[in-house]
């Protein structure tokens, strides 16, 4: 299974942070890259095979309670804080900022995300790509990954290549990269069909030969189509940086 494939132009499409729609409720502050729930642009569905980039901050001893998924493969990489997983399938983890969570929806799950804390918020990223085959079996994935990001070069986190990622997707044209960059650090973009670059926090300047250079901010994106190379360099304090890589 994989998302449609989009027919165009070498594209580099900047997306700023107070452009992406916004769910606010009691315990939930939610932006959303892409359509998601309530809110729809038939023109912003995905990106390749990333389908949800929810940046979500959830209130103390509050979150999600039990629902299902099926046929996707759903990342989630905190930032701040700790987030509580429980599922169907008798999985249980506590994830904080490096640990890398997958969950294979698949034939069928049922999870919760809950924010054990009782006086701090979480904040956190939950990433949603199609599955190349449907039927996969439910499974769950988590694995710190923070020794690999102290290098301060991009980590493949998550990747259905074999040998690459620390955790498995069941999509092989996917890789999820992040990076935790020290001010004036440059690191290269990936080349693929659909590149999907997101500041989570601090600051950046992307680059592509021939281009201005753009400034990106926390909650900033950059979409690239089949645009060839390209740089990203941390400024200021320093950035956060995970970039998606699908066909």
């Amino acid at each position: 299974m994989t998302a449609p494939t989009d027919t165009q132009e070498p594209a580099v499409d900047v997306r700023r942070a107070d452009e992406r729609f916004h769910t606010r409720i009691g315990w939930l502050d939610s932006w959303h890259s892409f359509s998601f729930s309530d809110h729809y642009d038939p023109a912003n569905v995905h990106h390749g095979d990333l389908l949800v980039l929810n940046d979500d901050t959830v209130a103390p001893a509050a979150g999600f309670g039990t629902h299902a998924h099926a046929d996707m493969e759903i990342v989630t990489w905190v930032l701040d804080g700790r987030l509580e997983h429980r599922d169907s399938e008798g999985n249980h983890g506590v994830l904080y900022p490096g640990l890398a969570q997958r969950m294979s929806a698949g034939t069928g799950i049922r999870h919760s995300e809950l924010n054990p804390d009782p006086d701090l918020p979480v904040h956190f990223l939950q990433m949603w790509v199609v599955p190349d085959r449907r039927g996969v079996a439910p499974g769950y994935e988590q694995r710190d990954v923070n020794d690999r990001l102290d290098s301060g070069e991009l980590v493949a986190v998550a990747s259905g290549r074999d040998g690459e990622g620390a955790i498995h997707l069941h999509q092989r044209d996917a890789t999820m990269w992040v990076g935790r960059l020290a001010g004036g650090t440059t690191v290269d973009v990936p080349v693929a069909p659909h590149v999907h670059v997101f500041v989570a926090r601090g600051t950046a300047t992307f680059d592509r030969p021939g281009d201005e250079p753009v400034e990106l901010s926390a909650g900033d994106a950059v979409r690239l189509a089949g645009a060839g190379t390209a740089s990203l360099t941390a400024t200021g304090e320093g950035a956060e940086v995970v970039v998606w890589e699908t066909a």
